[in-house]
């Protein structure tokens, strides 16, 4: 089977390109029971900092599975797809809740899906620290 690698720091333009576009993703987590939790989701990808933000709220479930697994953090994966295209981003995530940490990733999503969230005052941001990247952009 072909795999597509990518430097998640240092993407290929049409990999990074196709990050850009607005296309619902899904994040997966695992359950405590270690089954897999796959929510639709909306993603940011910021390759210098090699980081993907999802905006969510406090009590949500993919927010309870990533606080769960600890200061290091819950491995989880990022993917969209379109058509023939694909690209999925993995790494450890954690939950920030810093009011500025919150912000930027609000910003980043207004940019990349055209408009701002909905006000949500319990909304934090899972950051994935991105160690492997993937796909066909």
């Amino acid at each position: 089977m072909a795999t597509y690698p990518q430097d998640p720091g240092a993407p290929d333009v049409a990999y990074l390109s196709f990050w850009r576009e607005r296309h619902l993703c899904t994040l997966t987590t695992l359950r405590p029971d270690g089954s897999p939790h796959v929510v639709p989701v909306g993603v940011t990808y910021d390759p210098g900092a090699r980081l993907a933000r999802v905006i969510a709220s406090r009590g949500s479930a993919k927010v309870r599975h990533v606080v769960a697994s600890g200061p290091d953090g819950a491995r989880v994966a990022v993917c969209q797809v379109d058509g023939r295209r694909w690209a999925t981003l993995e790494g450890p995530a954690v939950v920030r809740t810093e009011p500025e940490r919150v912000a930027e990733a609000e910003r980043r999503y207004a940019e990349r899906y055209g408009h701002a969230p909905r006000p949500n005052p319990s909304r934090v941001v899972i950051e994935i620290a991105l160690t492997r990247a993937m796909g066909r952009g």
